[in-house]
């Protein structure tokens, strides 16, 4: 029989059925393609063996002018700057007691202490650190009470419990000995209220229209009781981040990373610094700090549509005055703020019904604002990214590029991701960028049960191909200063997580990694005759590991379009296949390719098959 090539089309096709992707991909996953052909993605390690606490959704990569290194990760539970392998916690501190102002209570035989601490603010999985405490005369000693514990519950305003252990984390039970309250010198440390790891309805900034009623009626929404996002950026050497819908936070580079973060107003001469803001960025051409969705001057309540800005390279004065360049300005479509991007030459602000232009233009209005679209939004304020001099973003019902015009992206796989996304938690979207490969991929949570990211879709823009996929990541950092890209594990059960190099290898971070492309239905004379494959011969380029390198190759079958095809014949192809024989029949054939070993990849070249037409019956 003669062989007969087979051109699949180059992406992935999900907008229509397997049977209309005829000589395409339908399905795909931890496969890109590159050049119009799939191909294995790269693998993963981790950066450093170091875990940290929490589920992070917020990365920056900046270097000091001594070069050295950090990463800012912003969690759920805590702030870290990374140096080298080390994750270092530099949460700020919101409030701290006097002397004397906690005590504390132990039961006999019980590892609960109660702390009592009157209006102490905190809330359940917040942090504090206690200093000066006394023993309470039995196991429960000053070395025990002086660590920085996480808060158990809150059974009033004026007390809560923690769980007592030692420096090694081993858990302490008081004897009958520990009746003392601590001394008179006790003195606890708390850090910012910790957020929400998943999206709860009704709450937080995504929450239908913003203050529902009257202004400010929302006032019982915090930055504590929503989804935790960070944004940060860096200001010269130093870094400022915000809690969004909460503080806007400076970490100082030359105090080094033992060193906390301090509130803007914390700096040398504040005036009238923002206490409260959906996000922060640090204004590339001209140095100002910007905030979104901030509290106006005389007001601690934020106005989700208000962007206010800093004295030039100043980020503590807010005060406009007639010699400086802070000033702010009101958005006035939509009703929030949902995020904003750094694009070229100018700010890119996203509220829930429009899309703005903010260019630096120097005194005296200093930005210029410009509607660019009405009706427009983005999903989650980190659903956009830059690749290439041009934005890529994600709306909730299709993929837009901006490149001095608002554009839609033809996508083939828009129904798929569209109709399975989780709306509930589209918050944690996020897009990341890669731009060794010319590709945006968007990550976001699917189904109803599924509060996490799942799920992938990657758009190849110098090839305007897309594919899909299944990855759980909390966050990505592009590779522009790095030789490998950045991403964030998701671990919600012991909230003890990775950074890790993508693009490093072949392997899920030392494990075998599953990675496979599947065609849809291939027929022969419009499916009127049978289908009959006798032989294939394979061409894959493999790399890394060759001598262990293997694809599965498995041909399914089924004879009318919604019919369930079944498995007919499966092939194993190494470096050294020549051929491999098969034998199946059907109207319409599926190819599947897929790889499950660690150590290598793949890229698929030409496959050929021996088929002919078989009869009709």
């Amino acid at each position: 029989m003669p062989l007969r090539k087979i051109l699949f089309q180059p992406g992935v096709n999900k907008e229509g059925t397997e049977y209309s992707a005829d000589a395409g991909w339908y399905d795909s996953d931890k496969v890109r393609f590159r050049k119009g052909r799939p191909e294995k993605i790269g693998g993963w390690s981790k950066y450093s063996p170091e875990s940290f606490l929490g589920v992070c959704r917020s990365i920056h990569d900046w270097a000091s002018l001594e070069s050295i290194r950090y990463i800012g990760l912003g969690t759920h539970l805590k702030f870290y700057v990374n140096e080298g392998s080390s994750f270092n916690d530099v949460t700020p501190i919101r409030s701290t007691t006097s002397a004397g102002d906690v005590t504390f209570s132990a039961t006999n035989g019980s590892s609960t202490i109660t702390a009592t601490d009157t209006s102490h603010g905190a809330t359940v999985n917040d942090f504090v650190t206690f200093s000066g405490s006394a023993s309470l005369g039995g196991n429960v000693t000053a070395a025990v009470l002086n660590l920085e514990y996480q808060i158990a519950s809150v059974p009033t305003a004026n007390t809560f419990t923690f769980v007592a252990k030692d420096s090694n984390g081993n858990t302490i039970t008081a004897n009958a000995s520990d009746s003392g309250n601590g001394g008179s010198s006790v003195v606890g440390a708390y850090q910012i209220s910790t957020g929400l790891n998943t999206y709860l309805e009704g709450t937080g900034w995504g929450a239908d229209t913003f203050g529902a009623g009257t202004f400010g009626s929302s006032s019982a929404i915090s930055s504590s009781n929503q989804l935790r996002l960070y944004t940060q950026d860096n200001f010269g050497e130093d870094l400022i981040f915000n809690v969004r819908g909460g503080g806007v936070y400076y970490w100082d580079e030359s105090s080094g990373t033992s060193a906390r973060a301090v509130d803007l107003s914390s700096l040398s001469s504040p005036s009238n610094t923002p206490t409260g803001a959906l996000q922060v960025m640090v204004s590339d051409i001209d140095q100002h700090v910007i905030c979104f969705g901030v509290n106006a001057i005389g007001s601690s309540t934020i106005d989700p549509l208000f962007i206010r800005w800093s004295d030039q390279e100043s980020a503590a004065d807010w005060t406009p005055t007639a010699t400086n360049t802070s000033g702010g300005v009101r958005i006035n479509y939509g009703s929030r703020i949902v995020g904003a991007l750094q694009a070229r030459q100018e700010v890119l602000v996203w509220t829930d019904a429009s899309l703005h232009s903010m260019r630096f233009v120097g005194s005296p209005f200093i930005f210029q604002f410009s509607t660019i679209s009405t009706d427009i939004s983005m999903i989650s304020p980190n659903a956009a990214a830059n690749a290439r001099g041009s934005v890529y973003f994600m709306d909730k019902g299709n993929f837009y590029v901006y490149n001095g015009a608002v554009q839609p992206l033809p996508c083939s796989v828009a129904d798929h991701v569209f109709s399975n996304l989780n709306v509930g938690q589209a918050y944690k979207v996020f897009a990341a960028e890669n731009n060794a490969y010319g590709e945006v991929t968007w990550f976001y949570p699917v189904g109803n049960n599924d509060t996490e990211i799942t799920n992938y879709v990657t758009f190849n823009y110098e090839e305007n191909l897309w594919s899909v996929g299944t990855l759980v990541r909390g966050e990505w950092q592009g590779a522009a200063t790095r030789d490998k890209t950045l991403a964030t594990s998701v671990v919600t059960d012991t909230d003890t997580n990775y950074l890790y190099n993508h693009e490093d290898g072949y392997d899920d971070d030392g494990s075998a990694m599953t990675a496979y492309i599947e065609s849809g239905d291939i027929e022969m004379d419009e499916g009127g005759r049978f289908m009959f494959l006798t032989r294939m011969i394979p061409d894959f380029k493999f790399s890394g590991d060759t001598d262990d390198a293997s694809m599965s190759v498995t041909i399914k079958g089924k004879n009318f379009p919604l019919e369930t095809s079944s498995t007919l014949a499966t092939a194993t192809v190494t470096n050294s296949t020549k051929q491999n024989h098969l034998r199946t029949r059907a109207r319409e054939s599926i190819v599947r390719l897929e790889s499950t070993g660690s150590g290598y990849g793949w890229r698929l070249g030409d496959l050929r098959f021996d088929m002919r037409q078989d009869g009709r019956r």
